[in-house]
């Protein structure tokens, strides 16, 4: 897989993209990554990537033309029948989900586009696939969304995880979050590692999880529940964890 992306503040890529989880699909050559500065397709000597809205208001909109010419540019590097998507990571774009990311391990080029100022001309949505959202908040640039886009692309990959179960049971993988998990030491400050977890019983350890993590799904994402559909033995574990919350 390939992964292009485009950005004004290329700089913020260099270290990066060179540890832990990503360096190593990299080395694997599960993955390779490109940077490309957006100034570098501008066509006057300033290099200027953004001017000010038609419309009056404050603030800057990054301008069509050289992303429009980096993303020609990269066109020229692919194959024409590979599986590419091009994204512009946007506030106003769809919000990130794990099912999006196990989507997009599929591909072979992830085009990448990280906006910038007030945000990106409009124009833009012409010559893209999606726009994508981390979340309900507004950051300064889409830089740092494409970094948590990435890691959580990578990490799905064959081969980039020592142990490859390790992502199964993870938060929404199942459409819920996950359940505690715990190691040594058994006690630490007078906080203890539930016992279930030390009796060695398969059945009690599986019920006890599915209930924990049904319990912080329903305290933390209760919208998630809306989502999932839930087995017989699931409706009676909430319902006896609604009706705890509620006598506490």
């Amino acid at each position: 897989m390939k992964i292009f992306i485009l950005s004004i503040f290329p700089e913020i890529f260099k270290d990066t993209l060179n540890f832990s989880i990503l360096k190593k699909a990299k080395d694997k050559g599960k993955v390779d990554f490109k940077v490309i500065n957006i100034r570098d397709f501008t066509t006057d000597k300033h290099k200027t990537t953004d001017d000010i809205p038609y419309g009056g208001l404050e603030g800057m909109v990054m301008k069509i033309e050289p992303i429009f010419n980096a993303l020609s540019n990269i066109k020229k590097e692919i194959e024409i029948k590979s599986k590419t998507t091009t994204v512009l990571l946007s506030a106003s774009g769809k919000k990130l989900t794990q099912e999006k990311l196990n989507d997009y391990t599929k591909l072979d080029n992830l085009i990448l586009i990280c906006g910038r100022y007030e945000g990106v001309d409009e124009r833009v949505i012409n010559f893209i696939d999606e726009e994508i959202s981390i979340g309900d908040y507004v950051l300064s640039g889409g830089e740092f969304p494409a970094m948590v886009l990435i890691e959580g692309i990578v990490r799905l990959l064959p081969e980039v995880l020592g142990n490859t179960e390790s992502t199964k049971n993870e938060s929404f993988n199942n459409g819920i979050l996950d359940y505690p998990q715990y190691t040594r030491p058994r006690e630490f400050m007078g906080y203890k590692v539930p016992d279930v977890l030390l009796s060695g019983n398969h059945k009690e350890i599986r019920y006890w999880r599915k209930k924990e993590a049904l319990k912080k799904t329903y305290l933390n994402r209760p919208d998630l529940l809306n989502n999932i559909n839930l087995s017989d033995e699931d409706k009676k574990i909430l319902k006896d964890i609604m009706k705890g919350e509620k006598n506490e």
